[in-house]
């Protein structure tokens, strides 16, 4: 497999310029995709030939790698022992926005699970995911949550409770930009959704989260670069990032000093089958499998092990104490769904433009 996604890869680029050539290799795709297939070697691919191993592919963003190396397993051994088929995973895991490209680029993903809904609409939108995808599976094809979290420094000097405190003129906040970046949109949406969803008006909020961002002094490309701000460069009294990957990093021996405010946004992660790519390998069964098992209590527990609130109420239960409560949870559809909201605030010349723009002058 890994030679003939190289071929097909070769065959979308010929004819293009030698700029074009460079931006893509720029994105960093090519090396992705030989990096998604190493783990798997050639003996796989000649077992595959005989049909005993099936190969799936799982493109995701990078927050969920540690989660999926669980459950992954855990699939391959009840396929097996349903269908006396062996299920080999390659792997890709990055930024959002980055894995939808190379997705349409040509890496041969048969699934994808991805930080916004409009990155697998970009997918659809390119003619490889047929249009439904959300109602094909369980819950609007969200199979984590997360939220928003405060991360502030030991003993939290500044005393951050709540979302206004980020308002305050002695607190400075790390988020990245929400230009470049799709975790930063949903840090963006919790702060303007703090006001409008809990009675504020358009006006309050856009005094607010422009009094926010007056208080960040540098807008990291990426939430991984905004994290090593905060930690590494000691930059910022307080980080907001994903409660999951506070969860995590706790799990892996960091002490972190955390709150989760009880108005926030439900950051829902969508996974879908790539349908043009699971046609093409033969492999839809097992694929639409997998997204199924996802589901499963089984799943469901390994996603809330490492930080994600399960959409599994019996599971969310079970991890109770994992997770503060959040007393006025709000969703993207609340806001008005990601077209509105990335028309309204994210497009060159929307709100978030503005606030740059206010905030330079």
């Amino acid at each position: 497999m890994l030679f003939s996604s190289l071929r097909r890869l070769a065959a979308r680029l010929k004819g293009r310029s030698p700029q074009r050539f460079l931006s893509f290799l720029s994105t960093g795709f090519v090396l992705s995709l030989l990096l998604a297939f190493v783990s798997t070697g050639f003996s796989a691919c000649s077992v595959v030939e005989n049909g005993n191993v099936v190969e799936l592919t799982l493109v995701s963003n990078a927050v969920t790698e540690a989660a999926y190396r669980e459950i992954m397993p855990l699939f391959a051994a009840d396929w097996e022992q349903k269908h006396q088929q062996k299920v080999v995973f390659n792997q890709s895991y990055g930024g959002s926005g980055t894995q939808a490209r190379a997705v349409i680029e040509g890496l041969p993903a048969d699934i994808v699970d991805l930080a916004l809904e409009l990155d697998v609409e970009k997918i659809e939108a390119a003619g490889l995911i047929q249009p439904g995808w959300q109602d094909r599976v369980p819950n609007g094809a969200i199979a984590h949550q997360s939220v928003a979290a405060l991360v502030t420094r030991s003993g939290n000097p500044k005393s951050i409770s709540t979302w206004a405190d980020l308002a305050q003129v002695d607190v400075s906040v790390i988020t990245a930009n929400p230009r470049t970046s799709g975790g930063a949109r949903w840090n963006f949406l919790a702060l303007w959704g703090s006001i409008t969803q809990a009675g504020g008006d358009q006006q309050t909020a856009l005094n607010y989260t422009t009094q926010v961002f007056e208080n960040i002094p540098i807008l990291p490309r990426d939430a991984r670069e905004a994290t090593d701000a905060f930690f590494q460069q000691g930059q910022g009294d307080v980080l907001i990032n994903y409660e999951n990957e506070i969860i995590l990093a706790k799990l892996n021996g960091q002490d972190i000093s955390y709150l989760v405010p009880e108005t926030n946004i439900s950051i829902d992660n969508p996974v879908a089958v790539i349908d043009a790519n699971v046609d093409q390998h033969g492999t839809r069964e097992v694929a639409e499998a997998f997204v199924q098992f996802l589901f499963t209590p089984a799943a469901q527990r390994e996603f809330a092990r490492f930080g994600f609130r399960p959409v599994d109420e019996a599971i969310n239960t079970e991890f109770a104490d994992q997770f503060p409560p959040v007393t006025n949870l709000f969703t993207i559809a609340d806001l008005g769904g990601w077209n509105t909201v990335q028309q309204k605030f994210f497009d060159e010349g929307g709100v978030f433009d503005q606030i740059q723009a206010d905030l330079t002058k």
